[in-house]
């Protein structure tokens, strides 16, 4: 029986806090409970207590961790931002660098599906992700087996940056767009697309994780 007058959109895009969220997200919200239960009866208190809520408020927006998808291509975003850059490699590949500033969603996505066969750690500095240093960077690069051949995703750590958190570990299957890791504060993702596939992005764009296409083959 449906009523008129009220309806449920159960398409409505469901936002969940990312995995690997908790060590930040937990005492930012615990700081403003008890900051607000402080602050009952006074104003002053109250006006105390705003910084804290702003800051649990904040790490919710920077972790949501929204539904994504369906997406069409070969090749879809690994992550949200803008396009920092589009460049042929000498083996062939080219990289397209994905900024993510603090406002985008952190959460990266499998840029087409395959095998995990390799994730390597490689510790390094938190220069600016936009900076040139930013190759000397703490990273995590991941390879996936796919049905075009081997493909690299470089989730690379900004200034702010402590962690990487991979969701996957080798030899594990994953599906395009799929949730492969977090980055925690501002960063850059690359994607190698296999020599051969034409990129559809350019410098500047703006794209989404799990939605955006990035090949025009």
């Amino acid at each position: 029986m449906t009523d008129d007058n009220y309806s449920v959109d159960h398409h409505r895009p469901r936002v969940r806090m990312a995995r690997g969220s908790a060590p930040w997200l937990l005492p930012a919200c615990a700081l403003a409970g008890a900051a607000v239960i402080a602050a009952r009866g006074s104003r002053t208190r109250a006006a105390l207590a705003a910084p804290a809520v702003g800051l649990a408020a904040g790490m919710a927006w920077f972790f949501r961790d929204p539904e994504r998808g369906p997406a069409t291509g070969r090749f879809i975003s690994a992550a949200d931002g803008v396009v920092q850059s589009v460049e042929a490699q000498p083996d062939g590949t080219t990289r397209v660098a994905v900024f993510m500033n603090p406002l985008n969603v952190h959460v990266n996505r499998a840029p087409i599906a395959g095998i995990v066969t390799g994730i390597e750690h490689r510790p390094g500095g938190f220069r600016p992700a936009f900076d040139k240093d930013s190759e000397r960077n703490e990273r995590v690069i991941w390879t996936f087996e796919t049905e075009i051949g081997e493909v690299t995703v470089i989730q690379i750590a900004g200034a702010m940056v402590r962690r990487i958190v991979p969701y996957f570990a080798q030899g594990q299957k994953v599906e395009q767009g799929e949730r492969i890791g977090l980055i925690r504060f501002g960063s850059r993702v690359d994607v190698y697309l296999p020599a051969g596939v034409t990129p559809a992005v350019e410098v500047g764009q703006k794209v989404r994780a799990g939605e955006t296409r990035l090949d025009s083959d």
